[in-house]
């Protein structure tokens, strides 16, 4: 029987416009059960990055409250907040952010070893693993200038599992990428939910990619709706 992992309850968000305050996001409600694959679409400058980094801990909200894995998140102090953020959440982005100079298994050992160096040799068994379950085991010690552009976000897709987050949240992931490569990524994220037994959110554009998902919510005038 599967439960709540994730629970937004009158969310309120705002930005600072040239003359007005915008109001992005308005008495917004959700909620997520564990192992769900949520997928949120909406017209571009609706809000759907600014809502995934509410949920991402990464923006602050203006009102209502954010519950995780059952502990409300305004309550807890800034220490105690990295600390669910690194434990219980992994992102993906639309550009995938790794570092030049580290091959593709250092990329993903990284957020890890920041955690804890100590179990460098169990941390490396773990990331050969999970690249090898994005199918990039024949590129571990290629560096991103030698990977192509699906290649590299699978890297990415691996760097955010290496520390076991209950969600997974990814923001347009496959915004970049050729259709071709985008079915790739969209399989790869269907696997990670259905063997993994994966939260995963996704903001997306595509149809597509939203079709494989357990459940299409559009934001829109900064609410959520189960229809477009």
């Amino acid at each position: 029987m599967s439960s709540e992992i994730l629970r937004l309850e009158n969310i309120e968000k705002y930005y600072s416009g040239s003359v007005d305050k915008l109001h992005i996001i308005r008495n917004l409600n959700l909620s997520v059960e564990e192992g769900e694959f949520i997928s949120i679409l909406g017209r571009s400058g609706s809000g759907k990055s600014t809502l995934l980094n509410v949920i991402g801990l990464l923006d602050k909200i203006d009102g209502g409250k954010i519950f995780i894995d059952g502990k409300e998140v305004d309550v807890l102090s800034d220490l105690e907040k990295d600390r669910l953020k690194n434990k219980m959440l992994g992102f993906v982005f639309q550009f995938h952010y790794l570092l030049p100079e580290f091959t593709a298994l250092e990329n993903v050992m990284l957020p890890a070893l920041i955690d804890d160096f100590s179990n460098k040799s169990e941390i490396e068994k773990r990331a050969m693993e999970l690249l090898k379950s994005v199918g990039l085991e024949e590129r571990v010690h290629h560096k991103p200038s030698q990977l192509s552009g699906g290649e590299k976000q699978r890297v990415a897709i691996a760097r955010a599992l290496i520390n076991s987050p209950k969600i997974l949240l990814a923001d347009e992931p496959t915004g970049n990428l050729d259709e071709e490569t985008s079915e790739t990524i969209f399989n790869i994220l269907r696997d990670i939910n259905k063997n993994r037994k994966q939260t995963i959110i996704v903001v997306t554009h595509s149809k597509d990619l939203a079709q494989i998902s357990d459940k299409k919510l559009y934001l829109k005038k900064g609410v959520l709706e189960t229809e477009e």
